[in-house]
């Protein structure tokens, strides 16, 4: 059944609405903000559980892999069982595994805590979006929505950045997992009274094969990136070309092929993987320019970023009009060039202080732009397709997004380590940034303006 608020005569939310809103974003939210202070945490994390230099990097890939690779499966598993119980299981995890990290005093027990919280992002994100997306049906009221849903990730990694610092110094690196649970606590409470369990019309069987396959080849992949472990790639493509295979010939697939081969769903996910990808990976290129080459401070490199990542904060509201007047498939392309040209001076600055202007208006446009796409793939991916798929739909956005993150800065640090000197290192990655942002911006222009739109 599907649990869609109808407002024909309003593009206004009602009270009702509102809560929603608040409870759904507010944990899409919670969960930027932790990402990002827990990153900014890392150094005495690791040092607080004794946990050695070369071992940091597993504090965010135990949390990436799980996170990245099982996305989709309970995107799909959200549709098939109940989203809203998947939702509350997701924070209910999630409440256990930051006790669990905020207890930890062994890097085991910390790293399994870090595991934890994957697994209940990957439930918990595809199951709030695609709650939202059954309860605010396809229109404007939706395209507002999923611009404030991306107003309010880049917002959360934003504060997360800006407090971050803050709050360990304070309280301590626990008071990075703890900051959750109260929060978590109160969603919990709030959902059951505001949102209604969602069903499906017959009663399917979970497609166990593909499930294996698609999970075990999505982290293999991710692995195989993290670690630049060639075997690992291997195995990821042979399983995801065993889950295609598997889903061709299935019953009830997982991800029926006929969805994953929809224009807007492929296209619109090629979209969102370069845009988070991409920037993911630039952002690191700056972080290492500002404090390898100009040697700036990290309280002042936070600083660098956060005034322009406010300013980002803006462009989600923004984004829901614009693709309301102009489609999300035409927003989707033109703000890929617009993040892929204000990434090209990022490619070109030199060693004096003096391009700080430069360099922060260039991160101005290109934030907007990026929010801005980060906007219309979501809304272009999970458009023209029924509420008992969207679980899928946005599984796949969701997917997205989380593989990004995780191969974007392993992917051009990569690239940028083939150069002796720090700064031609830098200029290379962020090049190899900018032109994959702008050749893709002309590939989803050409590819989905072609294809027949259900709503343009």
């Amino acid at each position: 059944m599907s649990t869609a608020i109808s407002t024909p005569t309003s593009s206004r939310f009602t009270a009702r609405q509102r809560l929603i809103l608040l409870v759904l974003l507010g944990a899409g939210f919670m969960l930027s903000v932790d990402f990002s202070i827990l990153n900014v945490a890392l150094p005495e994390v690791g040092a607080g559980v004794g946990l050695t230099a070369t071992g940091l990097p597993w504090i965010v890939s135990a949390y990436a892999l799980p996170a990245a690779g099982f996305t989709l499966l309970f995107g799909r598993v959200a549709d098939l069982f109940g989203r809203r119980k998947v939702f509350l299981a997701g924070m209910s995890l999630l409440v256990a595994a930051s006790i669990l990290g905020g207890a930890a005093v062994t890097p085991e027990v910390l790293l399994t805590a870090r595991v934890l919280q994957g697994f209940a992002t990957a439930m918990t994100i595809p199951a709030a979006l695609s709650l939202l997306t059954t309860t605010f049906p396809e229109g404007a009221l939706r395209e507002r929505v999923l611009g404030l849903n991306g107003a309010l990730l880049s917002g959360g990694f934003t504060v997360g950045a800006l407090v971050g610092g803050t709050l360990v110094g304070l309280l301590g690196w626990r008071a990075a997992f703890f900051v959750n649970v109260p929060v978590a606590l109160a969603i919990l409470v709030a959902t059951p009274l505001l949102l209604e369990e969602s069903g499906v019309a017959e009663r399917m069987k979970l497609d166990v094969a593909g499930a294996v396959t698609v999970s075990g080849g999505l982290l293999a992949t991710i692995y195989s990136v993290i670690e630049h472990s060639l075997p690992m790639a291997v195995v990821g493509v042979v399983l995801l070309a065993a889950f295609w295979i598997v889903e061709t010939r299935a019953a009830s697939p997982l991800a029926p092929p006929r969805i994953l081969a929809r224009p807007n769903v492929k296209w619109g996910n090629y979209g969102g993987l370069v845009t988070l990808a991409a920037e993911s990976g630039i952002i690191f290129m700056t972080t290492l320019y500002l404090q390898k080459v100009l040697e700036l401070s990290p309280l002042i490199t936070g600083l660098v970023f956060g005034v322009p990542g406010l300013t980002a904060v803006a462009a989600g509201p923004i984004a829901g009009r614009l693709v309301g007047r102009f489609g999300s498939r035409r927003v989707l392309a033109v703000a890929l060039f617009v993040q892929g040209l204000a990434t090209v001076p990022l490619a070109l600055l030199g060693a004096d202080r003096a391009a700080l202007p430069i360099l922060l208006g260039a991160l101005f446009v290109g934030f907007f732009g990026h929010v801005t796409a980060i906007v219309a793939y979501t809304v272009t991916g999970t458009t023209g397709l029924q509420d008992h798929e969207q679980g899928l739909a946005t599984g796949l956005t969701s997917m997205t997004q989380q593989v990004a993150v995780t191969i974007g800065v392993p992917i051009l640090s990569s690239i940028a380590a083939t150069q002796h000197g720090e700064l031609t290192g830098i200029h290379l990655g962020t090049t190899v940034g900018a032109v994959t942002i702008l050749v893709s911006a002309a590939i989803v222009w050409f590819r989905l303006r072609s294809a027949p739109s259900p709503t343009e």
